[in-house]
């Protein structure tokens, strides 16, 4: 396994909670759009065993051709200790990345893609739209739906609707109004969803796309092959 050591080259504050860090590239570290990685503070591989309290399992929200590996994070005044060596952390210090794979690149099947978000889960999806304004080959359109209590929107630059480009953006800040909209895109029933957030966020999302009559195979998650069949394995009939 190969282990990346690389610096932070700059830390934007996107909201008060939110920080994107921003890391050199590698020379031969390479990623596509949907991808995450396992992002280490100094320290984590110092013992015998690595210490898991100083990794972190995060997408990346950035494309290559921005010359950065950026991390997006949730930063709450009570935090844990990653998230406090983390807020503490300044432009050139190092940080460790290894492990990256995507679960969830763009579908180019012809088909509507619909992406659904909690907060941050938003970085995820940051690169797949990027990656269609680039390109809009074989996939219909866009529509982007997220939920944060917050207010604080990210990517609004990014995430905000173009209909010469068949992309469309919602935010909304409460779960009535998200999951009322979430049926409402389930009424299309060739469509592509992902669904990115905490566990208990996916599966919320699909039992609602699944009691819509949307099929596993339709929802795309930001998990392990082993972990998507736990997640979509919803019984119809209960």
């Amino acid at each position: 396994m190969q282990i990346y050591w690389t610096k932070i080259n700059k830390i934007i504050e996107e909201t008060p909670e939110v920080r994107t860090y921003l890391l050199d590239c590698p020379r031969d570290f390479t990623w596509e759009e949907g991808s995450h990685t396992h992002f280490a503070l100094e320290g984590f591989n110092a013992g015998d065993k690595p210490n898991r309290s100083l990794i972190r399992h995060m997408s990346i929200s950035t494309l290559p051709h921005e010359d950065s590996i950026g991390i997006t994070t949730r930063i709450r005044e009570q935090c844990s200790e990653f998230k406090m060596i983390l807020k503490n952390l300044e432009v050139g210090n190092e940080v460790a990345i290894f492990k990256t794979h995507s679960n969830v690149p763009l579908k180019r099947e012809g088909k509507n893609i619909y992406l659904l978000s909690s907060g941050v889960g938003l970085a995820t999806f940051r690169p797949l739209v990027l990656d269609y304004f680039k390109c809009v080959d074989n996939v219909n359109r866009i529509h982007s739906l997220n939920i944060d209590s917050s207010k604080d929107f990210l990517f609004t630059d990014i995430f905000k609707s173009a209909p010469d480009k068949k992309f469309t953006s919602q935010f909304v800040d409460n779960r009535k109004d998200y999951y009322e909209e979430v049926k409402n895109l389930a009424g299309d029933k060739d469509g592509l969803f992902y669904v990115v957030g905490s566990d208990q966020f996916l599966v919320q999302n699909i039992e609602v796309l699944r009691e819509q009559g949307i099929k596993a195979e339709q929802i795309m998650l930001d998990k392990h092959e082993r972990q998507l069949t736990e997640f979509l394995s919803f019984d119809m009939s209960n």
